[in-house]
């Protein structure tokens, strides 16, 4: 049956994040105590407020169909959410509500790229950038960063890797797998490149809320507003009001890219959860107290965990700005005898960590960037600490 598969469905690899998930979920299952730092969730509630408006709208009866790119009332707030938080300008007819941020992802992809077109990705990159680059008939094209330069893009890099069949930028900021925010003249320097190339920017924002030690968010759009056009600005309810569950995204973008976006999705997929529509506007309409009070505690986390990986001897790592993970740098364990084995690479790193100290982490491959392991620590600071030590005491006896 393998053979009478589509090509399109022979080229996608699977999720490494996603397998080692269910492998920890499994164990867990068969009652081993696992410490997950592999999920990028938030281990919060969902904001009392918003669970409310979703029972409200259930109760009301709000069960129904919608339109399919989102309701007026969420696409008016996240119109407002724009204006106030970015300071950008859209009409609703600009805005489409999608199933996730990774949807949004999706449907900017398929409107924008065509077989043989060329999209450059960030390395370290999110998994999934890859894969719907090839699913969208296109060819992603690394564009690789040092951990020197915090993981971010350099003009010379993009410079030395777009080509005449180049159409689309990827950028991701606040990131993940990394945790690094760009700053307004980073972003400047960059929308300089893309307009030199006319070239599109798919600008993933799903971490913008969170960011740490001052550190400020900004848009490609906002810095050059020339790039308002050419940029599909992509973000969601998931991390920054704990609404992993709920799957809204949400696109701003040029008018015909907005009706190219909703058109497309109309077919695949209709409207996205009416019910998390409703809470959807109460979240954005909302006050921001829930947020403020999560940032602080991933902070708190954030702190703890950098300083404990640098303790460990054979791991060290950057401070991150933003998100909720740390790009741990395993390079001088390579080659090492470990818990009876000798370590090839992070992929083998990661299997036994999970095997034999029960710690789930994400080994660097999965992102691009072999030598690296990314931990989440959107858990318990208790799991934290103990998740740490396990590591440490598998590592170094």
């Amino acid at each position: 049956m393998k053979e009478r598969l589509s090509s399109r469905a022979k080229k996608i690899s699977p999720s490494v994040t996603l397998a080692i998930n269910a492998k920890a979920k499994q164990m867990t299952a068969s009652g081993v105590d696992v410490i997950s730092f592999g999920v990028g969730e938030p281990d919060f509630d969902t904001p009392a407020h918003i669970r409310q408006a979703g029972i409200d709208a259930i109760n009301s009866g709000f069960t129904r169909y919608t339109a399919a790119a989102g309701i007026a009332e969420l696409k008016q707030a996240i119109c407002a959410k724009f204006e106030r938080d970015n300071g950008l300008t859209y009409t609703p007819d600009q805005i489409v509500v999608s199933n996730g941020a990774k949807h949004s992802l999706y449907n900017a992809l398929q409107v924008l790229v065509e077989d043989g077109d060329e999209v450059l990705i960030p390395v370290p990159y999110w998994v999934s950038y890859t894969e719907m680059v090839k699913l969208a008939g296109a060819t992603p094209v690394f564009v690789e960063t040092t951990e020197a330069n915090d993981f971010k893009l350099r003009v010379a890099d993009l410079e030395a890797a777009v080509t005449n069949k180049t159409r689309v930028l990827m950028l991701n900021s606040p990131s993940n797998p990394t945790g690094m925010v760009y700053g307004k003249d980073e972003l400047k320097a960059i929308a300089e490149f893309c307009l030199k190339h006319n070239l599109f920017v798919i600008s993933d924002e799903i971490y913008e809320e969170l960011v740490y030690d001052g550190a400020k968010h900004y848009s490609i759009a906002t810095v050059e507003p020339k790039m308002q056009d050419m940029a599909v600005i992509v973000n969601g309810m998931s991390k920054a009001y704990a609404m992993t569950g709920w799957r809204i995204g949400y696109t701003a973008s040029h008018i015909d890219i907005a009706k190219a976006m909703s058109s497309m999705q109309s077919h695949a997929t209709s409207n996205p959860n009416s019910i998390a529509q409703k809470a959807s506007v109460v979240g954005l309409n909302g006050p921001k107290d829930p947020i403020y009070a999560m940032v602080g505690e991933f902070s708190k986390r954030r702190e703890f965990m950098v300083e404990r990986v640098n303790e460990i001897s054979g791991l060290s790592c950057r401070k991150p700005q933003g998100a909720f993970y740390v790009m741990a740098n395993v390079q001088e364990l390579i080659g090492k005898n470990i818990g009876g084995e000798v370590i090839k690479d992070d992929l083998q790193l990661a299997a036994l960590l999970l095997e034999k100290a029960h710690v789930a982490v994400v080994p660097g491959t999965a992102f691009g960037a072999s030598g690296f392991m990314r931990l989440s620590y959107a858990t318990s600071m208790e799991k934290i600490k103990e998740g740490l030590d396990r590591i440490d005491h598998f590592i170094n006896g």
